[in-house]
């Protein structure tokens, strides 16, 4: 499963860097939410791709019984998830008011800010 998902996230950072280097700014911010989802599978794939029960603790025992799922790259993704969205919302509302300012989405036109 670790390879194949090697695979995918080799995909997704190559489509994204793509999508980076093109001359629209939507794509721009495209490429830069598929790089934001591709570093997520990352995290969770380096942590180790397990299925356990939850990190608890039965009453009377010091450690978990069985395999236990590690809560950390969870908590890190989740809030990776948190920002990327913040900052789609941010870029959305960046672009829309670069578009109605300048007219157009393409960053080399966008050089000059006098209209």
């Amino acid at each position: 499963m670790e390879t194949l998902m090697a695979y995918v996230i080799g995909v997704l950072f190559a489509s994204a860097v793509y999508m980076m280097l093109r001359r629209s700014i939507v794509k721009l911010v495209i490429g830069l939410m598929i790089l934001s989802n591709a570093a997520n599978l990352l995290i969770f794939t380096v942590s180790g791709m397990t299925r356990g029960s939850p990190p608890l603790i039965p009453e009377g025992l010091t450690e978990p019984a069985g395999v236990v799922a590690d809560p950390l790259p969870q908590a890190l993704v989740l809030t990776a998830i948190v920002i990327a969205f913040g900052v789609l919302a941010f870029a959305v509302v960046l672009i829309h008011r670069a578009y109605e300012v300048v007219g157009t989405d393409d960053l080399d036109k966008m050089k000059d800010t006098d209209t």
